[in-house]
C-alpha cells in the first residue's frame, strides 16, 4: 500500500519516484490516520496523511482547513487529496509542538501567542457544522461510566447512583447551553498546536470540529494533559479571554462557565483515555488519567452546588 501512496505523491508533486525519499512516519493522534514526511529533493518537505476511508472520513478536514484559512488561522495548506483512497497532501508545519515551548518558556508568553488563536477561532464560520447538542455532550459525558468505571475500575453506579450522575449531567449540559455557541476545535491542546519561529501557532487535528460553547477550547487549552497551571495563572488566563470575545458576560458567570465546562470535558476525557487502552490497545493515556482526575476534583470542591456528587465521584477517581 505505500508504494501506492508513494506514486500517488510523486505524481501530485510532479517528481520522479526516486526523488522523494523515504515515507518517515510522523507522530500521530489517537485516531486511525497515519501521517508520513517526505522531503523530496529540491523542494520543501511535505505531510502525507493516509485515513483509511472506511475508518475516517477526511471531507470535514479539507472543509474546517479553509474556513480556519479564511480567518487568519494558520491551517496547513491542502497540497492535493484522493478522498475515495484517504490520501491528503499537506504543507508541513514542522516538529516542534507548543508542549516543548510550555516547557522551555515562561506560560505568560506562550499564552500570549495563543489567546489571539482562540479569539479567531470564535469568529470561524459555523454553516453546516454538527451541534454540539445536548446528545452529543450526554454521549461524551456517557464515557466515563461505561469505559472508566465498567472496565477500568469496575465500579460501576447503583441504580441510586445513577440517578445522581444523570443530574450531574444535566447541570454540566445546561452550563453548555446557557453559553454563547461558536466554532469549536474540539482537541485544541499544547500537542495540536505547532509552534513556528516567527509566525502565527500552527492548528492541527480539527476535522472534529462543531458548533458548541465558547469557552470550550479555552479550557481545553489550559486544563493541559502535561502541565497544570496553579489556579491564580488560570482565573488569570480565563479572564483575559472573556475580556476579549465577551466582555458583557459578568466575571463570575464566565468563570463558572469555564470552571464546568472542563468538568464535562474531562469526565470525558478519562472515559476516552479508558477506552484507548481497553479497546484499542493505547496502554499510554492511562498515565495521564491522574491529572485529569485533579482536575475534576478541583471543580468538585469549589461549587457548592456540586457537593453532592463528591462523594458519587472521588471514589472512582
Amino acid at each position: 500500500m505505500l508504494n501506492n501512496l508513494r506514486q500517488w505523491c510523486a505524481a501530485e508533486l510532479c517528481l520522479p519516484e526516486s526523488a522523494l525519499g523515504e515515507l518517515l512516519p510522523v507522530a500521530g493522534d489517537a485516531s486511525f490516520r497515519r501521517y508520513f514526511r517526505l522531503r523530496p529533493e529540491q523542494q520543501p518537505s511535505v505531510i502525507v496523511m493516509d485515513a483509511p476511508p472506511d475508518k475516517e472520513d477526511s471531507a470535514p478536514f479539507l472543509d474546517i482547513a479553509g474556513r480556519l484559512q479564511h480567518v487568519g488561522i494558520h491551517a496547513p495548506r491542502i497540497l492535493a487529496h484522493n478522498l475515495q483512497r484517504g490520501w491528503i497532501l499537506l504543507e508541513d508545519l514542522g516538529d516542534t509542538l507548543y508542549k516543548s515551548a510550555f516547557e522551555q518558556r515562561p506560560g505568560s508568553q506562550v499564552m500570549a501567542e495563543i489567546l489571539p488563536v482562540l479569539e479567531k477561532l470564535t469568529l470561524v464560520d459555523t454553516a453546516r457544522l454538527p451541534q454540539y447538542d445536548e446528545g452529543r455532550l450526554q454521549q461524551e459525558l456517557d464515557l466515563f461510566p461505561q469505559w472508566h468505571l465498567a472496565v477500568h475500575t469496575k465500579q460501576e453506579f447503583t441504580a441510586a447512583e445513577q440517578m445522581l450522575w444523570q443530574q450531574l449531567c444535566g447541570q454540566l449540559i445546561d452550563n453548555a447551553n446557557a453559553q454563547p455557541a461558536v466554532f469549536v476545535h474540539r482537541d485544541l491542546h499544547s500537542c495540536n498546536l505547532m509552534e513556528m519561529a516567527g509566525k502565527a501557532p500552527g492548528v492541527i487535528d480539527f476535522q472534529d470540529a462543531v458548533l458548541g460553547p465558547i469557552t470550550y477550547d479555552l479550557m481545553s487549552i489550559l486544563l493541559d494533559r502535561y502541565i497544570t497551571w496553579p489556579r491564580p495563572q488560570l482565573e488569570e488566563w480565563m479572564e483575559a479571554f472573556r475580556l476579549r470575545v465577551a466582555p458583557d458576560v459578568p466575571r463570575d458567570t464566565w468563570r463558572r462557565w469555564c470552571d464546568w465546562m472542563g468538568l464535562q470535558r474531562n469526565l470525558k476525557i478519562i472515559g476516552i483515555f479508558a477506552r484507548l487502552a481497553y479497546r484499542d490497545g493505547k496502554t499510554g493515556y492511562l498515565s495521564l488519567v491522574p491529572r485529569f482526575s485533579d482536575y475534576v476534583r478541583d471543580v468538585l470542591y469549589r461549587y457548592n452546588e456540586l457537593e453532592p456528587y463528591q462523594e458519587l465521584l472521588e471514589p472512582r477517581l
